[in-house]
């Protein structure tokens, strides 16, 4: 209405807005009229019906469409309803305008998609998809001679709307890949821009690019690369800047092992927002420190990076602490032969601790196997504090096994790994 002298809007929404409904907010459109309609645009019908209802003296010329829906989860979390819940908003929607007006003479044919759609975003899989569908649309208008353009937006700062779920570690997340939130008065001098541009999709967001980020998002930092990387770059130490396996093998377990430990807690700082590695307690469980599912993920990552190791999606769940996950790594990167120290005795035990608590929460431990279980932790804490009395009654004895009291402690790890696995 402002700047392209629209006098006649139709805002259309699943909820529509009134006066009386919680958050609404008089639309300011100087010289225009602006209709407000209740309209569920997946719903192909009733789309239609509200697309009838446009005056013929005042005739449809342009769409956008700005429907959005979140549900953010790991992949594999993903269900087909919370897949569908997100994705009908942009996919239903979307098809069901482009059915119903090619036959307008529109002068545009806009689409609100994401960066997620083409850069992805991190717990954003059913959201990238269904803005991939956007872009993809896009380009088929443009190809069948009809207009169009997607538009696949970054963070808006504005607080609210989709945004406003996002918490402090979300939005670190985003700066770390390079991507700051664009003030709407900047989006929409972008979007009045994006206008007069012929391409059938163009990515409007706010970029600067860190050491961090995506290669796709690196890809969009302009050349020459900015001053700040070329100086830490210089100014790097030369061991920052060998290979972690390179810097390992030149150190003997302690040191080694010591190297892992600050390195894993780096990371584990930079997932969680921190200045340093120093911030992070090496012995408290990640869950504690704040690292949840998409932080744990992103960990993961940093780590098989760092380390060219390919990780399990279970890694902070198998070594739930930093000084258990620099152990694991210290192992797989071939340290642990380097010399005759024993293992990580606690950290073994905080794995136990956990695999136990998801044991208790099973439906599978009778009393049966909770007393057989009981007797071998019994055994295993009277071997560790120095006792040789305590033996399994139930297996000892009879069935010419030795009793638990003669047992190394991997025998006796290997006794609770085969009973705790039987309940699955």
């Amino acid at each position: 209405a402002e700047h392209h002298g629209v006098r006649h809007l139709l805002l259309a929404g699943r909820g529509g807005r009134t006066p009386d409904a919680e958050g609404w907010e008089e639309p300011v459109a100087p010289g225009a009229r602006i209709t407000i309609a209740a309209c569920d645009t997946t719903d192909r019908a009733a789309l239609a019906e509200l697309l009838a209802s446009v005056p013929e003296a005042h005739p449809l010329t342009a769409v956008v469409h700005a429907a959005g829906v979140l549900d953010d989860g790991l992949l594999t979390d993903l269900t087909a309803t919370r897949t569908e819940t997100v994705m009908r908003p942009k996919t239903d929607a979307a098809w069901h305008l482009h059915e119903l007006t090619r036959g307008l003479d529109l002068a545009a044919f806009v689409l609100f998609s994401s960066a997620a759609g083409t850069l992805g975003a991190a717990g954003q899989a059913n959201y990238a998809a269904g803005n991939a569908f956007l872009d993809a649309l896009a380009v088929r208008r443009k190809a069948e001679g009809l207009p169009a353009l997607s538009l696949g937006w970054g963070l808006w700062d504005t607080g609210d709307g989709m945004a406003a779920g996002l918490g402090e570690a979300e939005l670190r997340r985003l700066a770390r890949d390079g991507i700051l939130p664009l003030p709407a008065d900047r989006a929409l001098a972008l979007f009045d821009r994006a206008l007069t541009t012929d391409g059938p999709s163009l990515l409007p967001i706010r970029v600067q690019v860190t050491e961090d980020a995506p290669a796709l998002v690196r890809a969009l930092e302009p050349a020459p690369a900015p001053a700040r990387r070329t100086v830490r770059a210089v100014e790097a130490a030369p061991e920052e800047t060998e290979p972690l396996a390179r810097r390992l093998a030149g150190l003997g377990a302690a040191d080694g092992r010591r190297l892992l430990v600050d390195t894993v807690c780096g990371h584990v700082a930079d997932v969680l927002g921190h200045g340093s590695g120093g911030a992070v307690d090496a012995e408290r469980p990640l869950g504690d420190l704040g690292v949840d599912s998409l932080a744990a993920l992103e960990l993961r990552n940093r780590l098989g990076a760092e380390t060219g190791l390919r990780l399990s999606t279970t890694l902070t769940f198998d070594y739930p602490t930093s000084e258990a996950l620099a152990q694991y790594l210290f192992e797989e990167m071939g340290g642990a032969g380097t010399d005759e120290e024993l293992v990580d005795v606690e950290a073994e035990v905080v794995r136990l601790e956990t695999l136990l608590g998801t044991v208790l929460g099973s439906d599978g431990l009778d009393d049966e196997r909770r007393a057989r279980v009981a007797v071998r932790l019994r055994a295993l804490t009277a071997r560790w504090d120095g006792s040789t009395q305590v033996t399994d009654p139930g297996k000892a004895g009879d069935t010419g096994e030795k009793g638990l009291e003669a047992a190394t402690a991997d025998e006796l790890f290997g006794i609770l790994d085969g009973e705790l696995g039987s309940f699955g």
